[in-house]
């Protein structure tokens, strides 16, 4: 399968909200299921895109397989970048892409954009502990774990962290 790495289109951003809200959705990543509060947040990809950087995995028909943010430096959707750092969020691939390569293309993406910001010196991110294929996925690039800087949003979610150095 052909996998290409673009810039969302805002018509786009509906879709990736609804695949992105399934994918968390399904996974059994949101506490409160269909009443969680971060539902909205993982659909509403409009404001992402307005305040970071919004990246897609299409086929070669530009079929939807997953998208992630990344942000470029602190700011409104940066939770644990400090300064010199960047970070991603909210990556999702689509339950019947996965196992293809799009979350890697997504994540290589957000490395290479991470690597192309003056006086970025790393690449971080928060994830949940269940995400055990991410998890694996992160390994594999060379993103070590900073378990100094677990943190938790609300008391039922803790959120693990990895950083990349660049």
């Amino acid at each position: 399968m052909d996998i290409t790495i673009r810039r969302i289109e805002p018509e786009e951003h509906v879709a990736l909200g609804r695949l992105t809200a399934h994918a968390y959705l399904d996974g059994g990543l949101l506490d409160l299921g269909e009443d969680d509060p971060y539902l909205e947040v993982l659909r509403d990809v409009a404001s992402r895109d307005a305040h970071a950087e919004v990246h897609v995995a299409v086929d070669e028909r530009n079929t939807l397989l997953g998208g992630v943010t990344f942000v470029p430096a602190a700011g409104p959707f940066a939770d644990i970048a400090g300064p010199g750092e960047a970070e991603f969020r909210m990556l999702a691939v689509d339950a019947g892409a996965r196992g293809r390569g799009a979350g890697e293309a997504l994540v290589r993406t957000c490395v290479e954009r991470a690597r192309a910001v003056p006086g970025c010196v790393r690449l971080v991110l928060s994830t949940q502990p269940m995400m055990y294929a991410a998890h694996r996925l992160y390994d594999r690039l060379g993103f070590v774990r900073t378990p100094e800087r677990d943190w938790s949003p609300i008391p039922a979610v803790p959120l693990l962290t990895y950083a990349l150095e660049l």
